[in-house]
């Protein structure tokens, strides 16, 4: 059984966002890579400092990759398309 003295004890901080919100490199292919960091959850902890007298923090963090192809394409089979054309077969919208 562990006591009080034992755990941590941390206090939600809220957070925006400064600057921008991803950062994109350009391949030499031609692809693009855009790297996206979010905190999903930060805490300042209430009963405990670093040994060094600084506040200590509980950081959670999120990485979110896109890939964005040279040429702007990209396939999925037939089967995956949802809400299918309900039209009779020749009709055609424009």
């Amino acid at each position: 059984m562990s006591s009080s003295k034992d755990k941590i004890d941390f206090k939600l901080l809220d957070h925006e966002r400064i600057g921008n919100e991803s950062v994109s490199f350009k391949l030499e292919d031609g692809t693009i890579v855009k790297v996206k960091v979010d905190l999903d959850r930060v805490g300042i902890a209430t009963n405990y400092r670093n040994p060094d007298g600084t506040p200590h923090y509980a950081i959670n963090t999120s990485v979110k990759i896109s890939v964005i192809p040279s040429e702007r394409k990209f396939s999925v089979e037939r089967e995956a398309i949802k809400g299918k054309s309900s039209s009779p077969p020749g009709q055609m919208f424009s």
